[in-house]
């Protein structure tokens, strides 16, 4: 869960002081984004196969903390197959300490992220329902597991060209837009903050010195708002389910890398 702050602002004018005070007021917003991140398996198996392969996968480590000694296990379970998907969920232990009464404490804390293997148009993603740091260390995991090596899933790309005519079929409701592998010497990144960017003069201008590299859009097709990388990192901000936010990876984002 992710807490955002919002900051309200108020200018009230104080009576024969020819000024103004500012009053701030902060408030916590709570909210719940889900996010993504999709990779290709330059390999293709059978989801029969995968799953045959990711059952079987369990290591345990032994970490201490002063003279206890804590097991931590890293499996994957829940798995479930169909003739074009697996799924299943990535779990695995972190040794964490606390501070109680002065005193440091270990506790182990199980992890659980959600992930689909999916058989589209005779390739094979995987997507992690994680954050971006987190979803490729799964990934790396994953590969290690069925195909015993690092190298074998590998981040999916969605074309700048294609980046951008999807963001401008869906450009009406667009809130943010960031430009990567941009030609002004000393600048690494443009970006736009607002409503209907893509319809700016600004937003032509740094076409000419940049690539889409993120956008935030309104979904015509979903009416989810939905922030898409070009290394295929998606975040939706709409109220949704896990469940809607996999059908929405297969339905749009899946088709943007082929």
């Amino acid at each position: 869960m992710n807490f955002y702050s919002l900051s309200i602002l108020k200018f009230t004018n104080i009576e024969n002081s020819g000024s103004a005070s500012l009053i701030s007021r902060t408030f916590k917003i709570e909210c719940m984004v889900l996010a993504a991140k999709v990779f290709e398996v330059r390999e293709s198996y059978s989801t029969d196969v995968l799953a045959e392969k990711l059952k079987r996968f369990r290591l345990e480590r032994e970490e201490k903390f002063e003279d206890k000694a804590f097991t931590l296990v890293t499996e994957v379970k829940e798995l479930g197959a169909t003739k074009n998907m697996l799924e299943g969920t990535f779990a695995f232990d972190m040794l964490f300490t606390v501070k109680h009464h002065g005193e440091l404490q270990p506790y182990v804390r199980t992890f659980e992220a959600p992930f689909t293997f999916d058989v589209y148009k005779g390739r094979t993603f995987l997507t992690v329902y994680e954050k971006k740091n987190r979803a490729n260390n799964i990934a790396n995991e994953i590969s290690k597991a069925v195909f015993m090596s690092l190298g074998q899933v590998v981040e999916a790309r969605i074309a700048p060209e294609t980046l951008r005519k999807f963001h401008e079929q869906n450009f009406e409701d667009t809130k943010i837009i960031f430009f990567d592998d941009v030609d002004i010497p000393n600048i690494k990144k443009l970006s736009l903050y607002g409503s209907a960017l893509g319809i700016t003069s600004l937003y032509n201008e740094y076409l000419e010195h940049g690539k889409l590299w993120y956008t935030v859009i309104k979904s015509k097709k979903y009416g989810y708002i939905v922030g898409i990388t070009r290394n295929c990192v998606v975040t939706v901000f709409s109220k949704i389910e896990l469940p809607e936010f996999k059908s929405y990876i297969r339905g749009e984002i899946l088709p943007l890398i082929l």
